[in-house]
């Protein structure tokens, strides 16, 4: 027998032998058919819960190819997973799997192809989808994902010939609107007792102010920092975090429910204060907001997280070893009249002014 041959299957599909006799099933045979196949979607769009999704599907074929099923498909799902320990108030302690899952939307659309063959060359197919009106945002950390994609498919005798899959960026929109949230000025107070040189002692104190605390993703925070320093010492940095507290919820194998907390950071800059002794400083900070957030206190169902913000200004004491910090709730809120209202995004990420 040669190296390389030809041989009749037994479902009459010819097959190549390899050197010593090995043969290829229908299924191992080489994709060579399809060249490519591409998802075109406009690029880094951000799609609210409840709209269209407008593209187009491109097959190109080296030859000819018979009976072919070509298919896109839009897919949103979650998924959490931590381990947790349990009998730790017993003689036994072990770890258990805790985990929860959400399917948000599934939508399938088969193509018609004219007389069930393609010829060789690029063929495009458009397709349209709506998405649901209630959806959480994309989201992503250690412990969990809200993910969203288009998949395109081309199969042939029921076996996959190619796929490519696009992930999308999705913001939800929350179910209360912002007049119904207070808009009233929002401040917050801290102040500590120091002490440096051994005998010396003071005071720092930190008093944060925002015009209002609900935006949408995408807007810019204006805050006021007013730094009053009641020592002898130099304070050189002010740091303006924003933070993302998720509660997480699961179950364990037994079926039992278990919540999760988690916090992580989405922003973080410094302001040279240089506030001298005895003295008082005002920062006027600002930035823009990420794209794409998970909405304040959603309420959704098949839910699997919930999240809160918060923005947090702290004042480092080196010289002291403490800090001063304050923080104030942000709430997220999304509608579709809010996309028009959200800045370009060129503008700077955040800005700085000391008065």
């Amino acid at each position: 027998m040669s190296q390389r041959s030809l041989q009749q299957g037994t479902q009459g599909i010819w097959v190549i032998l390899r050197g010593g006799g090995e043969c290829l099933s229908p299924a191992q045979l080489p994709m060579s058919v399809v060249k490519s196949i591409e998802v075109v979607l406009p690029q880094d769009a951000v799609y609210l819960a409840g709209s269209n999704i407008d593209g187009q599907v491109v097959l190109t074929l080296n030859s000819t190819l018979v009976d072919p099923v070509v298919k896109v498909e839009l897919v949103g799902r979650g998924y959490v997973e931590w381990n947790e320990e349990i009998g730790e108030t017993r003689d036994y302690s072990r770890d258990v799997i805790c985990n929860n899952k959400a399917d948000y939307v599934h939508k399938t659309k088969t193509f018609p192809i004219k007389d069930n063959w393609l010829r060789a060359g690029s063929h495009t197919f458009d397709f349209h989808f709506n998405l649901p009106p209630r959806l959480p945002s994309t989201f992503n950390s250690k412990i969990g994902h809200i993910s969203y994609f288009v998949q395109a498919l081309c199969m042939g005798r029921e076996h996959i010939l190619a796929k490519k899959r696009l992930y999308l960026l999705v913001q939800g929109i929350s179910e209360f609107r912002q007049r119904n949230l207070s808009e009233n000025p929002l401040s917050v107070e801290a102040e500590k007792k120091v002490s440096y040189n051994c005998c010396s002692r003071g005071w720092v104190s930190l008093h944060v102010q925002m015009s209002k605390n609900t935006f949408v993703p995408g807007e810019k925070v204006t805050f006021t920092s007013e730094i009053r320093n009641h020592t002898g010492k130099y304070i050189k940095t002010v740091v303006f975090a924003l933070y993302a507290h998720v509660q997480y919820e699961g179950f364990t194998p037994s079926a039992e429910r278990r919540r999760r907390a988690d916090s992580s950071e989405l922003l973080r800059q410094m302001a040279n204060a240089r506030i001298p002794a005895f003295n008082s400083t005002t920062v006027v900070s600002a930035f823009n907001l990420p794209l794409v957030l998970s909405v304040s206190s959603g309420s959704q169902e098949n839910e699997i997280m919930r999240t809160s913000y918060e923005l947090v200004v702290t004042i480092h004491l080196p010289w002291s070893l403490s800090t001063v910090k304050a923080g104030l709730p942000i709430i997220i809120t999304s509608a579709r009249e809010d996309k028009a209202n959200c800045p370009q995004v060129n503008e700077l990420p955040y800005e700085d002014h000391l008065v």
